[in-house]
């Protein structure tokens, strides 16, 4: 082995440049073959030797382009995500070794990396290190300029820097043409020292030209970004440039767009600029009436307010424009918000005798769309009853009742449930096909596992457990963790010994932490159970395999699966055929139940009993009760006897002595890891370090038919995501809303909690499981409504989430759920404010508009206590007003019905 090869084994990648330089042309490319080959041995070395692979992965990078002589060879052998390890390249050795090549050969490299997008942004400084050495052109990639503003920094010393950097004039164009804002333009920019800070100083000095500045910001905030924040970054920059009067009528056109198509802060800020146009006189009338149609017609109330402000002051300056913009005016009659419709009336009835009578029965015509409440304003404005269109009856449209869907078998193909066994490992999650590979696992095993093994060993070779460590190891990792199916496939390839998996699948449980914990050790203990018959009695299928994908299975199909299993005279793996009985559906199936009985083996009798409710009822199956909204979570330490944690705790003794023969039984014929069965399990709480996604798609499937229990136990989950702002704690909402079992007071607790959740994805999973409960007819209104209005009250949900939510909810035409939903929140809500007389909560207006608008979209006729006093309070807030309104939708709503 040469010297070279030696220096690059030990991982001395700053030596290589010295010896790479001697050598001729002829021994690079020996040498090549040599550190081609070691970089194949490198790929095969086990993962505990990371640190000595990445010290000759460094000195491998410096070596190669050193003896590479072609520039696409040299830029992908650095390019090679392989030897990155810490993604960065050491870059001065890199330059060392390449400093003697051609400039034109240097320039082709160092513009072939700027192109690489996975790795130019951090191979910045040996790319433009390539480029002086070159005196090339410089790269403007959207990632060597990302690379540049990072190098550039975005503190102290930035205006300094920018002044002395030669490729400036090139680089800043760039900055407002890339696809994403440059992560530092984000930071801190109150700075004066930040980007937007320094850039206008960089003009006013001339280093820079203003114009360009201008002109580039104006059409990146018009083209958007990909990002909402984007826009702050440009507005300061923009508010920074100051532009001049003509500057702004320049771009005229680029503010109207802005006001019709950009984000809220960017049309709010391109208004601003044409409100000063039209004070001005810069502004055309035939502009102002096309930008106004635009921004009328956006959901954000402020820049319709505002829109209508400015087209006040417009028809103050120019009573002759009404008839132009009098009939935009009336667009707004149909907004959503009252206040809106009620200003933009107040409006044409200040302008109205400025226009003909054409335009006046055009507005009249408008006037149909107004809200009721103010359709007795409209007869007085334009001297006539308003015209409203008969309308047909109202229909509730709900979304279709969720249809079961089959399972897919297990793959039948040696080689397709291979690929599957792949890919579920290397998304290390368990998707919908966890079930279907993992039963696969077990006929293919049954059938020939020898050769199932082998293939496994081709299409998992790198996997640690395949590579050469001690099984002691191996048995220790796999006694803590199943790691998915891999715990399957291991036993297969018989990876882990059948001693270590009989010690983990016999022990007890672990302390039950969270309701995760249990969860997810129903699934880890089937797995165990599934890795140790594959090695001493392998099963011919499972018993638990759903048959639909919510996670239920068919009696049926049990009672089938039941009866091979006697004609093979097997008796069934034990967590296997508990985790089957869980999900069996319960819902009246007597001729299962009779032919299980038929069978006569002990599991059959006992699936019998389960599906006619005479074998052991589980206490933990059923609403986890709590003393009101939002209680933290059981004590699972609480005795039988405590009054607390149990359910139907409060009451008589020998209910409870009931509870503890039941909880016996379950101990009795239940495996260890579904003991929890018998007695509460803590919630999610302190002691859950579980994060989203872990191991989330199976959770459900645990308990299929018992969806309150599950309600109850992730409550805490939901609950954080609307007391504690976090993300992503709802999204089992709509899975519990498709399954099976009583949809009681936990999970209505959980969709109230959704529903008033910070972030839009949770409340619309929570929406979504409303929706499917209503469509199903498992949704109690009252129920929910009080549950929410008790945490309002409590201040756990913000009125002003729970109105986005249920507007989203009302807007696909369930305007009747919604309103039984608010009907029962209200009055809850309302209570203290109508006894003490106090300040309602922010975002009781909002509440009220959706529930006025849903009244008036359905019909309703019903009273609602405290309505009239709140509305009787008078004043002008929007709490009144729409209090006002509701009063009299619901009114008009029982003139409707009478006979």
């Amino acid at each position: 082995m040469s010297s070279l090869a030696d220096a690059v084994r030990a991982g001395r990648a700053e030596a290589v440049p010295g010896l790479v330089e001697p050598m001729t042309a002829a021994e690079r490319k020996e040498a090549l073959t040599e550190l081609k080959a070691l970089r194949a041995e490198v790929r095969a070395w086990p993962w505990r030797r990371w640190r000595e692979r990445g010290k000759v992965h460094n000195a491998l990078l410096v070596a190669g382009a050193g003896c590479l002589t072609g520039a696409a060879d040299t830029a992908a052998w650095l390019g090679s995500r392989e030897m990155r390890e810490s993604f960065r390249v050491w870059h001065e050795p890199l330059l060392d070794v390449l400093a003697d090549r051609d400039p034109k050969w240097l320039g082709n490299v160092a513009h072939r990396l700027a192109g690489r997008a996975a790795t130019a942004q951090v191979d910045y400084p040996l790319i433009s290190g390539l480029v002086r050495l070159a005196g090339c052109e410089v790269p403007v990639t959207d990632e060597f300029v990302y690379g540049w503003v990072d190098a550039a920094g975005a503190h102290g010393g930035l205006a300094d820097r920018l002044r002395a950097d030669p490729w400036l004039p090139v680089m800043v164009p760039r900055l407002f043409e890339t696809a994403e804002l440059p992560g530092p333009f984000t930071w801190h920019q109150d700075d004066p020292h930040h980007w937007a800070s320094v850039l206008p100083v960089l003009a006013a000095e001339g280093v820079l030209e203003r114009s360009l500045l201008v002109d580039a910001t104006v059409a990146r905030l018009l083209r958007g970004g990909r990002r909402p924040g984007d826009a702050a970054f440009f507005l300061n920059l923009l508010r920074r440039l100051e532009p001049t009067a003509d500057e702004k009528r320049e771009h005229l056109a680029d503010w109207i767009g802005m006001a019709a198509d950009g984000t809220s802060t960017v049309a709010g800020h391109a208004q601003s600029v044409l409100t000063e146009l039209a004070v001005s006189g810069a502004l055309p009338t035939r502009e102002l009436a096309d930008v106004s149609g635009s921004v009328l017609f956006r959901p954000e109330r402020k820049l319709v307010r505002a829109q209508l402000v400015l087209l006040g002051k417009a028809l103050r300056a120019d009573p002759g424009a009404a008839g132009e913009l009098l009939p935009v005016v009336a667009w707004t009659f149909g907004h959503e918000d009252t206040g809106v419709q009620e200003r933009a009336l107040k409006l044409v009835a200040r302008h109205l005798a400025a226009v003909d009578a054409d335009i006046r029965g055009e507005l009249a015509g408008a006037a149909a769309a107004l809200a009721p409440v103010h359709r007795a304003r409209a007869a007085e404005v334009f001297g006539e009853p308003v015209a409203v269109a008969d309308f047909a009856p109202y229909e509730e449209i709900l979304p279709p009742v969720p249809l079961p869907v089959r399972s897919e078998p297990a793959p039948s193909d040696l080689a397709e449930l291979v690929e599957e066994v792949s890919a579920l490992i290397s998304t290390r999650g368990r998707p919908m096909s966890f079930e279907r590979v993992l039963d696969g696992l077990v006929r293919h095993a049954h059938r020939d596992r020898e050769a199932l093994a082998a293939a496994l060993r081709e299409a998992l070779a790198g996997r640690w457990w395949l590579e050469d460590t001690p099984s002691r190891d191996r048995d220790r990792d796999f006694g803590r963790n199943t790691y998915g199916v891999e715990v399957v496939a291991a036993a297969v390839c018989e990876r882990v010994s059948v001693k270590a998996l009989w010690d983990t699948r016999s022990r007890a449980a672990v302390r039950q932490s969270c309701a995760h914990t249990v969860l997810e050790g129903v699934t880890d203990a089937r797995l165990w159970e599934v890795a140790h018959r594959v090695r001493t009695e392998p099963l011919p299928f499972l018993l638990a395999t759903p048959t639909w994908e919510t996670g239920a299975l068919d009696p049926g199909v049990l009672v089938e699966r039941l009866g091979e299993y006697r004609r093979l005279g097997l008796a069934p793996a034990p967590a296997d055929f508990a985790q089957a009985l869980l999900r069996v559906r319960r819902d009246g199936h007597p001729e299962a139940a009779r032919a299980a009985a038929a069978l006569g083996t002990p599991e059959a009798n006992r699936l019998a009993a389960w599906l006619t409710g005479d074998g052991t009822a589980l206490p933990a199956l059923g609403p986890v009760e709590a003393d009101g909204p939002g209680d933290g979570p059981v004590d699972e330490t609480d005795s039988p006897g405590s009054g607390r944690g149990w359910l139907g705790s409060r009451t008589d003794p020998g209910r409870r002595l009931a509870e503890v023969r039941q909880r016996l039984a379950t101990h009795r014929e239940f495996p260890r890891a579904f003991r929890w069965l018998g007695r509460p399990v803590q919630r999610t709480g302190a002691y859950c370090y579980h994060w989203e996604g872990d191991g989330r798609a199976d959770w459900p499937k645990v308990l299929p038919q018992d969806r309150d229990t599950l309600a109850g136990w992730l409550l805490t989950e939901v609950s954080a995501c609307a007391e504690h702002d976090q993300r992503g704690g709802a999204w089992w909402l709509p899975t519990l809303a498709e399954s099976g079992g009583a949809a009681g007071g936990s999970l209505h607790r959980a969709v109230a909690y959704g529903l008033g959740a910070r972030h839009p994805q949770d409340r619309l999973s929570a929406v979504d499981a409303l929706l499917v409960l209503a469509a199903r007819g498992d949704l109690d209104g009252r129920s929910l409504g009080e549950e929410l209005g008790a945490l309002m009250r409590s201040g756990k949900v913000k009125p002003n989430r729970l109105a986005d939510s249920a507007r989203t909810a009302a807007a696909t035409g369930a305007y009747a759920t919604v309103w039984s939903v608010l009907r029962a929140a209200l009055p809850v809500l309302l209570a203290p404010v109508l006894s003490d007389e106090r300040r309602p909560p922010a975002g009781t207006g909002e509440i009220l508009s959706v529930a006025a608008d849903c009244v008036e979209r359905c019909g309703a006729a019903e009273e609602m206590s405290g309505l009239p006093e709140l509305a009787g309070r008078g004043g002008t807030s929007r709490t009144v007003a729409q209090a006002t309104r509701l009063l009299a939708a619901l009114r008009q709503g029982s003139e409707h019905s009478r006979p």
